[in-house]
Formats: C-alpha cells, structure tokens, sequence
C-alpha cells in the first residue's frame, strides 16, 4: 500500500477500534490477546526464571513477545490487506480495540465511587482492591478516591493513548506489540528478587515505549481539559512540569500530575503494600479535598483526553498524506 492508503488504513482501524470499545468493551468470557500474552508469560516466567543467567532469559522473553505479538500480527494483517483491504481494515480494528480500554477502565472506576457515595465503604474497598496492589482494607473515602483516581491518570496513557500512539504509526501489530510489552512489565517488571534480573528487560523495554506517548499524553489531556478546570494553563503546566519527574516510574507521573493539577487535588503519598509502608511523592496541590466525586471527574478527564488523541492523529494523518500527495 501507498503512505496515504496506509494512512488512511490505520486511522479508519483506530476509529472502528474506539467504537467497538466504546459499544462492547471488554467482555468478561470473550477471548482475549492480553490473556494469551499472560497465559505464555506465565509459561515462560516458570521454566526460565531460575538458575543462572536470569537477565538474558528475560531478554529472550521480550524477544519472543516482538515475535508472537509483533511480527505475526503484520505478516497476518499484511497478507489480509492483500486479499481485501475493507477485510484489512475490519480485522486491524478488531485487534486495536482489544489493546485500549476505554469503557473497561470507566466501568471500573465506577464499580468503586457508586458504592462510596453511598457511604458502603466496604465494598468500595473491595472494588478499589480489584484495580490497585495496595493494601485497602483500611483505606478512608479520600485514599480510595485517591487510589482510582491515580489508576485512570496513569492508565489513560498505558491502556489507552500509548496504544493509539502505535497503532498511528504502526497499525495493529505495533499496538498489539505495545500491549504484549505493558502485560510483561505489569507481570514481571519488579524490583524484588524474584524478578529483578527476569523481569530487567521488559521494564526497561515498557519504560522505553512509554516515554513519547506518556508525555504527549500530559499535553493532550492539558488541552483537552484545561477549558474545564477552574485552574489556569499557566498553573496545570507549571505543576505538571515540576510534579511529573518525582513519580518513581519514570513515565506514569505525567498522567497523574495532569490530572492532579486540572483537579485540583494531590495525588500521591502514603501507600502500604502487604503491610509495608511505600511514600510516593505527591503530584499537585491539595486546594480541594479528594472525595468520591474526583472519580468521575478524572474518567471525563479520560475521555476528552481519549477522543482529543484520536482527532490529533485524524489531523496528522490528513496532513501527512496532503504533503505525500503534493510530493508525488
């Protein structure tokens, strides 16, 4: 295919994408890529981490992941495009909808504040548990709150927008890659001493993807949302600038601190996991008190932000293909 079929290729994917995902979601017992890449993390994390040469092993699953979630996806979607491109462009939707996770993400958001505004804090504790590692059996109205809303920030980039950002550039197989990747760092991406040297590669491999499309996602939700924040352009950016590169992961601060400073609120702080104590630095300014409310507030955070991206890449595509037309 030409650059401008390409183009246009990947963006009518990325639309028919966000409307599946924005219809279904994710179904519960419907078969599922990030399932399958977890099933054969599973398998690999069993039979090579042990022994000596942990490192390298590890590389060998990053390595099998750009096979398998990678270069098959393209000889897949490369020999379908030949056939058909409609088929093509159908199936490659198909595929990006399965890495971004718009409504699944809303819904899990929800499940935690309904139950929170309705003062039933044991099943909010329950909810939040369901999407955060940290203990939250104890956990106040605000830390809950806190907790979601730190997951939508962070997971607006890694679940969403990273995902669209490779799909532009690279159609399904990239964002397919892109999420095989992110499943292997949220699987074996850890300091401790069971993954620390197997799970080297595939932290550093997920921080390296991350890098664009956790920072541009700060600007587009900044755009997309300051008009909606009683706060000024000039106060979200000046936080977000200093807040961002506090976060221990060097990409998930930029989300959380956007959505802290357009909210209002701070993020961050005291977390205890399996009864140890970690402080996380804290993103934004505590001018208004974390409530059940905040929830809803940063999924609409995510949405504009979601649709924001997805018209930024309708603008690119038109442009780059204007300019390869005129150059033809």
């Amino acid at each position: 295919m030409s650059i401008t079929q390409t183009i246009i290729a990947h963006m009518t994917a990325m639309t028919i994408a966000l409307l599946i995902d924005r219809i279904i979601g994710d179904p519960e017992n419907w078969p599922h890529p990030v399932r399958w890449f977890g099933k054969w993390i599973y398998w690999m994390d069993s039979r090579l981490n042990k022994g000596a040469g942990k490192r390298f092993k590890g590389l060998l699953l990053v390595i099998s992941m750009a096979v398998l979630a990678g270069v098959v996806p393209f000889l897949f979607l490369h020999a379908l495009y030949g056939v058909h491109f409609i088929a093509g462009v159908l199936v490659e939707g198909v595929m990006i909808a399965t890495t971004i996770s718009t409504r699944s993400l809303s819904e899990a958001a929800y499940k935690v504040q309904k139950p929170l505004q309705l003062g039933d804090m044991e099943k909010a504790r329950y909810e939040v548990s369901m999407i955060v590692g940290r203990d939250t059996d104890r956990l106040s109205e605000g830390e809950i709150a806190r907790a979601t809303v730190e997951t939508v920030a962070e997971n607006t980039s890694d679940g969403i927008t990273a995902p669209l950002f490779y799909a532009f550039i690279g159609g399904g197989a990239l964002a397919f890659f892109y999420r095989a990747i992110n499943t292997c760092d949220s699987m074996v991406g850890y300091k401790n001493d069971r993954y620390f040297l197997f799970g080297y590669f595939s932290a550093k491999t997920d921080d390296v993807l991350n890098y664009i499309p956790s920072r541009l996602t700060a600007v587009v939700m900044t755009a997309a949302n300051v008009a909606k924040s009683p706060y000024s352009l000039g106060h979200v950016t000046s936080l977000i600038k200093r807040d961002a590169k506090k976060h221990p992961s060097p990409n998930s601060g930029y989300g959380e601190s956007a959505v802290a400073a357009l909210l209002g609120i701070q993020l961050g702080g005291l977390n205890t996991y399996k009864g140890i104590e970690s402080n996380r630095a804290k993103m934004g300014e505590p001018l208004i008190p974390l409530q059940a409310g905040h929830i809803e507030q940063a999924v609409f955070i995510m949405k504009r932000t979601v649709y924001a991206t997805w018209l930024l890449y309708l603008l690119l595509g038109g442009v780059i293909s204007a300019i390869t037309y005129t150059w033809s």
